[in-house]
């Protein structure tokens, strides 16, 4: 894994926030206390004087980890985020885990109507996961959320939402370009807050996270931000690894994505 040019990255992706900001009447940005999505964040705060502008969504199905609660209690207070907590239930899902399935784009479909908004801020990385390399950096979405995959928009000139529905709600991916390496990089040039299941516990750390149910740890010692950059220098396993969602079908994770699926 190569470690990018941090201030070329930072560049684009504040770039990106500020396009979002000054297009669209009504921004919001999902938020899972994880580590890109709080670097989303702590770039929002860069891109605009130190505060973030635009409400904060947390999807939560009630059973996030207790560091996850507390991590966000704590940086919304220490960061005066305009936290939205939107409800997902756990159910049978024929699309995916009773979990994380199409159970959480429902709640999100529910808030984003009541509330308005006309564009939501993500932090997906194209290196995560393939189906995740398809998107654009501004992607709409229909009406019903759905996003067809097949036939995203030309992204020319920094123009990024020429081919916009007007039904639909815009999703912006600030840090598209941006690499696992990159992402703790920038944490420790930056001293970004940090959910402290990322760092080991007798033995083992979690790399990306999700719920108590469906998320598991990767065995690791790396107990700092400089371990863990060292540790994925040389390290095999892809990081999502301890992700049940992740070790669906290709097929399934893209007709889940195309149904709304962060």
């Amino acid at each position: 894994m190569i470690k990018q040019d941090l201030k070329a990255l930072e560049d684009k992706s504040v770039y990106l926030l500020r396009e979002a900001s000054m297009k669209f009447k009504n921004v919001a940005a999902l938020w899972s206390m994880g580590k890109d999505s709080t670097t989303m964040l702590s770039l929002a705060r860069k891109a605009f004087m130190g505060k973030v502008p635009f409400p904060v969504i947390h999807i939560d199905n009630g059973i996030d980890f207790p560091e996850t609660y507390a991590f966000r209690e704590q940086l919304t207070k220490k960061w005066d985020l305009d936290l939205i907590v939107a409800y997902s239930k756990i159910k049978p899902d024929s699309a995916g885990s009773a979990c994380c399935g199409k159970n959480k784009p429902e709640a999100l479909k529910k808030v984003m109507k009541e509330h308005g908004f006309d564009a939501l801020i993500v932090s997906i990385r194209r290196d995560e996961h393939g189906i995740r390399a398809k998107e654009r950096y501004m992607s709409p979405r229909s009406k019903d959320f759905k996003w067809n995959y097949k036939d995203q928009p030309t992204e020319l000139w920094d123009d990024y939402t020429s081919n916009a529905d007007a039904e639909s709600h815009m999703r912006v991916h600030p840090l598209l370009d941006w690499n696992e390496i990159d992402i703790w990089s920038y944490i420790k040039k930056e001293h970004v807050p940090t959910n402290p299941l990322y760092f080991s516990r007798n033995g083992f750390r979690y790399r990306s996270l999700g719920c108590t149910h469906c998320t598991v740890p990767v065995k690791s010692n790396a107990k700092n931000v400089d371990e863990i950059i060292k540790e994925l220098s040389t390290t095999k396993t892809e990081e999502r690894s301890g992700r049940a969602m992740d070790k669906e079908k290709e097929a399934a994770m893209e007709r889940l994505r195309a149904l709304g699926y962060m």
